[in-house]
């Protein structure tokens, strides 16, 4: 069952941008490291800027508790880029604009 995991950068870190920059090389690793489960992942931006701010990953695992363990070792999270995150389960409805 997929899960949709979201998270933002932590606004109260003023230092949240320059921690994300050192941390970010990891962070790739970490996800391509993960590929064959997640059915899609990308950044969320603000309007005036072209550095993301937070994320969404579809992670297609059996449990929460696998989605968790993922989003919990990422290494944004343990580096404390964020430290709030959601977890739902999610089902496709319209994938490649088509619905399944």
């Amino acid at each position: 069952m997929p899960y949709a995991i979201t998270f933002l950068d932590n606004p109260l870190d003023p230092d949240v941008r320059a921690k994300k920059e050192k941390i970010r090389p990891k962070h790739i690793e970490y996800i391509s490291g993960q590929a064959n489960r997640i059915l899609a992942s990308g950044g969320f931006f603000p309007d005036d800027d072209d550095f993301p701010n937070g994320g969404l990953v579809l992670l297609d695992v059996e449990t929460r508790e696998e989605a968790i363990d993922y989003i919990e070792n990422d290494p944004f999270f343990v580096g404390g880029v964020f430290k709030e995150y959601s977890v739902r389960r999610w089902k496709k409805f319209v994938w490649d604009s088509k619905r399944v």
